[in-house]
């Protein structure tokens, strides 16, 4: 279901704008569709047609989504495996501090040389409705005031529905525009289409190194936009909705965790409205990549901050579940989990290894 189905439906047994928006706070909550303020109960205030139809919907939009597992990690965070009515399944992840990360396709075909979630290639988009249902099965274990579409997919390939889900979540949902987070590795239609939207989200662009061969190599089906075109095309969005954009960048060992991508990392944004996340790579068996030291990965990020770049060094939340990449869903899906003949060969086949401080 659609966000726009939805709202159609609800126009359709007679709500008028302030009938459908209270339905629509109720349902984001996580409460009873006829839930509402005391001094204005369902009886008094939603049209009959409406009330009656009710039950049917919140059955409707209880099976869009169904929590199959739930793996706690020491750090306190905690990842969901979810089943959609289907059978197909996608991971969200509670975050701490009132974060949740949710996907927004099953599978993905950008093809990212470390990551699990594509090694299947699309199975299908998932719909805007999907995607708030996330939210609402984890507003029913913790608090939400923070969404990262950073989960099974790339949300500018399925942009109308991730844009739908963003609008209702900054409106009926109450998650504030800047804890909206878009996350992509580049693709024009993104930065044409976000500053038109009312609820504009914060940023995040996967960057993962400085040199666009290399970039290419690592990202194989993402739009080819070099570094420095992404970084200036982030920045254009950044100073129009006053939210730093969020560079994304995993750290694999020999690959791009070298002394010289420092360096261009400094030279490409220097002044800019930016924030550098540092993720070391999150181990999967097999993959061909490796996780850097942490002494290596903390004194990358200290350099950069010294040098006036703003980072962060991040952790995926739950590696203690081994959750990440799409590890849970493929679990699932065949057993053992291994990986295709492609991520086997990993960053050796690829050419990806270099010399230390290359």
């Amino acid at each position: 279901m659609r966000i726009t189905q939805l709202r159609q439906f609800l126009r359709d047994h007679g709500a008028r704008p302030e009938h459908e928006e209270r339905v629509l706070r109720a349902w984001t909550a996580g409460r009873p569709l006829d839930d509402g303020p005391r001094k204005k109960p369902a009886a008094n205030y939603l049209p009959l047609a409406l009330r009656n139809a009710l039950p049917g919907l919140s059955e409707q939009l209880a099976a869009l989504t169904r929590v199959r597992s739930e793996h706690p990690g020491a750090d306190g965070s905690a990842r969901l495996l979810v089943d959609l009515a289907d059978g197909q399944t996608v991971e969200s992840v509670l975050l701490l501090r009132d974060g949740l990360c949710v996907s927004t396709q099953v599978g993905c075909a950008v093809g990212c040389q470390f990551c699990m979630t594509g090694r299947d290639g699309l199975l299908r988009q998932l719909e805007s409705g999907e995607i708030v249902a996330q939210v609402v099965a984890a507003r029913a274990r913790r608090p939400v005031k923070r969404v990262v579409f950073m989960g099974m997919g790339e949300p500018a390939h399925n942009l109308d529905n991730v844009l739908e889900a963003i609008d209702l979540l900054g409106t009926a949902g109450g998650i504030g525009h800047k804890n909206l987070v878009f996350s992509t590795v580049g693709d024009r239609r993104v930065f044409e289409r976000l500053p038109q939207q009312a609820v504009k989200p914060a940023l995040a662009l996967s960057l993962h190194s400085t040199d666009g061969e290399l970039r290419a190599r690592l990202l194989p089906n993402a739009p080819r936009i070099e570094p420095a075109e992404l970084v200036e095309l982030g920045e254009a969005y950044a100073r129009a909705v006053g939210h730093p954009i969020q560079y994304q960048w995993t750290l694999l060992a020999g690959v791009n965790d070298s002394e010289a991508e420092m360096d261009a990392i400094v030279r490409l944004l220097t002044g800019k409205y930016a924030m550098m996340n540092l993720i070391p790579f999150n181990p999967v068996e097999g993959s061909g990549f490796d996780r850097p030291s942490a002494e290596h990965a903390a004194a990358l990020a200290a350099s950069l901050n010294r040098r006036r770049i703003l980072t962060r060094l991040r952790q995926s939340a739950g590696q203690d579940v081994e959750g990440a990449c799409g590890q849970l869903r493929a679990r699932l899906t065949d057993g053992s989990a291994p990986l295709t003949r492609r991520s086997r060969l990993g960053a050796d086949h690829l050419g990806l290894r270099r010399a230390p401080g290359q």
